[in-house]
């Protein structure tokens, strides 16, 4: 009796160009990053992760607030419940390594931990928990036309997911679902980018943005409880309040945005990106505002090197 031979497996290939891959403690070639079909994180969403920029500098490469993003990773794996075993230390030289591995000068740069494939089941327990690095080439997340003409947003028909249902102060993949949901929706109407809201009505953020308000001079963060911790919400505090801009946190419905003078939202992939309308309602003079894109030009000058005040936020790959 004869048996079929068996095929060989197909090269996993991604239109992503990672390069060299930081995986579970020694670097190797995206394709030999490999994980089970079986791994516990790909059935139900138990991984937690960051999403981090190194930008070019005069000084070779630069990442951006590093030791604060690899500590969020951590808080949001104490928040599920896993227990990686690298300290705050090694992940952040997993990522220099990877980033200099890869001769990067500018690049995102995504830290994932995330449960294995030894058992099945809610329970994640007996799994071990992976960690992978990969950094990659990503322009401008919306496009260079939402920048200089202001992205269009939709009030998405999905909530953001409230605290006592979804653990929401830990970046973990299974959450970012809702994120999907609502991107997905806007996408499909010829939106941008999506805007939800709480189960009362006020404005939660982006799908993977926190939100501004400019009104009369003085920049309004949008606040929220059920809003992840952000860091470029920060990053951009800081940076309005070096240009003498009166910062007041508040909360906010939608129609308070539609009668601002400029709404803009901010991420690590979004940087500072300018709102033109959201629900087709213009927001100031329907384009992408001053103010937004003066903060936006600041911020990207921080980034990079080119304002000393802020060198302490970098991380130079030597």
């Amino acid at each position: 009796m004869t048996t079929a031979a068996t095929k060989p497996t197909p090269a996993i290939t991604s239109a992503i160009e990672a390069g060299y891959i930081y995986f579970d403690g020694s670097i190797v070639p995206q394709e030999e990053a490999k994980v089970s079909v079986l791994t516990h994180a790909l059935h139900y969403g138990t991984s937690v992760f960051e999403g981090i920029r190194a930008y070019e500098t005069s000084q070779g490469a630069a990442i951006f607030r590093l030791n604060e993003h690899s500590k969020r990773l951590l808080e949001s794996a104490k928040i599920i419940g896993m227990k990686p075993a690298q300290t705050l230390e090694q992940i952040n030289q997993a990522i220099i390594d990877t980033v200099k591995k890869n001769n990067r000068k500018s690049c995102y740069i995504r830290p994932l931990l995330w449960y294995g494939a030894e058992a099945l089941g809610v329970n994640p327990g007996r799994n071990k928990v992976h960690m992978m690095v990969a950094t990659w080439n990503w322009g401008t997340y919306l496009g260079d036309e939402a920048v200089k003409q202001g992205a269009k947003l939709m009030t998405s028909s999905w909530r953001r997911s409230p605290g006592d249902v979804m653990a929401t102060k830990a970046k973990a993949g299974g959450n970012y679902v809702n994120s999907v949901l609502a991107n997905s929706e806007a996408r499909d109407h010829g939106y941008d980018e999506a805007l939800l809201l709480d189960k009362e009505g006020f404005v939660a953020e982006g799908a993977g943005e926190n939100i501004f308000m400019y009104r009369s001079g003085t920049l309004y963060p949008i606040s929220h409880s059920v809003n992840l911790r952000g860091i470029t919400r920060d990053s951009v505090i800081q940076i309005a309040k070096y240009l003498g801009t009166p910062v007041e946190p508040t909360m906010a419905t939608r129609d308070e945005l539609y009668t601002a003078d400029e709404v803009f939202m901010v991420g690590t992939a979004a940087e500072v990106t300018p709102i033109a309308s959201i629900d087709r309602r213009p927001i100031g003079t329907g384009k992408a505002g001053e103010y937004s894109l003066k903060l936006r030009e600041t911020y990207l000058n921080a980034v990079t090197g080119k304002l000393p005040e802020f060198d302490h936020w970098l991380t130079f790959v030597r």
